[in-house]
């Protein structure tokens, strides 16, 4: 399951485009299995089906990484010198005002009914910036483009680390098993989506974040033709993503090995069995 969402776009003082547009976009997957341990969400929901109980799990937990993400861009931009995001009202942990109709309800919800669970494709409003208004431009794009991705890799071990805080509880109050169980594994959804997020903006594809990193690297003229591919919005990634998913899945390597480091040094304090959310048993 996929998920695209916008992230900065450069804008006049006037509130109009001053360049190409700048769109973040992320990507995550869920997959399907069955969970013991969403029994409790069973009971809640009765009838509710596997796939749902881990979108249940899972979404809560993807909107607010998605929100902390663009958050994290508006406020490295205002301590930059750009208060456009401020402004604008964007500058909010709120997930509403990020939310797009369309790109973020309509069209996942569309691609999730055709596809029978096993994909999703969509966006969230990019948070507007002015990059004129940075203090030092090339400073300020720098860390307002990395501001995003360094918040997933953060919330990332962040969530891991309550795995284990939940552990302790788990082993404490026996009778907390199931409650703490699904607990763990939304943890685990939080440490894989965030993982995701971080490593798929890192990659050097305008218009995500990894693109911005990138053309410092190169020479003026060949980052001027570099930069100058923004112009085609997301149509190369969704070119790239089509026609080359196996160089999409090398290039999120460090996703999937970062996942499997943390999953080994986590997995001790699990409690049952349900925790694992790429197994069988989850």
């Amino acid at each position: 399951m996929s998920v695209v969402s916008g992230c900065s776009v450069p804008v006049a003082e006037s509130g109009r485009s001053i360049g190409p547009r700048r769109a973040k976009v992320k990507r995550y997957r869920i997959l399907t299995s069955s969970s013991p341990v969403c029994n409790l969400l069973a009971a809640i929901i009765p009838g509710t089906p596997p796939l749902l109980h881990d979108i249940i799990l899972a979404l809560p937990v993807l909107v607010f990484s998605l929100v902390a993400h663009e958050y994290a861009h508006g406020v490295a931009a205002l301590r930059q010198g750009d208060d456009t995001a401020y402004m604008l009202g964007r500058l909010t942990l709120n997930p509403i005002p990020h939310i797009d109709p369309i790109m973020t309800v309509v069209m996942p919800a569309l691609l999730l009914l055709v596809s029978g669970g096993a994909f999703a494709f969509g966006g969230a409003k990019p948070i507007p910036v002015n990059p004129r208004k940075y203090r030092k431009f090339k400073r300020g794009d720098i860390i307002v483009s990395a501001a995003g991705v360094t918040t997933n890799l953060g919330l990332a071990l962040a969530c891991a680390l309550l795995f284990v805080c939940l552990g302790f509880v788990g082993a404490a109050a026996p009778g907390l098993t199931l409650v703490v169980g699904t607990a763990q594994r939304m943890m685990m959804w939080g440490v894989w989506l965030n993982l995701i997020l971080c490593f798929f903006n890192l990659i050097p594809i305008p218009p995500l974040d990894g693109s911005h990193l990138f053309y410092y690297l190169l020479p003026p003229g060949l980052g001027a033709r570099y930069r100058a591919i923004q112009r085609f919005g997301i149509l190369p990634l969704l070119a790239l993503m089509l026609l080359a998913p196996g160089l999409i899945r090398w290039l999120l390597g460090p996703a999937y090995y970062g996942m499997a480091l943390l999953q080994h040094l986590i997995a001790p304090f699990a409690v049952g069995d349900g925790w694992n959310i790429f197994s069988g048993n989850g």
